[in-house]
């Protein structure tokens, strides 16, 4: 059975490009082998990141996220069964949020900020989604 898991979290070290490739690396050698695919959202000290595969796999993953020392305040925003993937051509795609078109924003935001604490899942499930229609999504590793 699929799942797709949404979450996001506030990254310890905000400024730390380091901090930004080993995750996206530890994700990339991970997730190919377990089947996992998904998108990391990066920008303003904040990671958005969905994930999607089985859903032990996913669970398990998800878990260990909730630990994962880089990171803190880890909220789950959205979490279903599916019948397809949106992001299985990435093991992991990336998108640096802080370089984001402001009218792409305020479409699915009250401000020109985009605040994943402040909206819903599915608000930032069809925030990403635009970005793979308009190729915004990078990393297609």
């Amino acid at each position: 059975m699929l799942v797709r898991l949404l979450y996001v979290s506030r990254a310890i070290d905000k400024d730390c490009a380091k901090t930004i490739e080993s995750v996206l690396e530890t994700s990339r050698s991970h997730n190919m082998g377990n089947g996992i695919t998904g998108v990391l959202c990066y920008g303003g000290g904040v990671f958005l990141q969905a994930i999607e595969g089985g859903r032990d796999a996913v669970n398990k993953l998800y878990n260990h996220i909730v630990e994962d020392a880089r990171h803190t305040d880890v909220v789950l925003l959205h979490y279903e069964e599916i019948s397809e993937r949106r992001f299985g051509g990435w093991t992991m795609g990336q998108v640096n949020l802080s370089k984001l078109n402001t009218s792409i924003v305020l479409k699915y935001s009250e401000r020109p900020e985009f605040d994943p604490y402040g909206v819903s899942g599915k608000v930032s499930l069809a925030l990403l989604e635009e970005l793979m229609a308009t190729a915004s999504i990078i990393g297609r590793a």
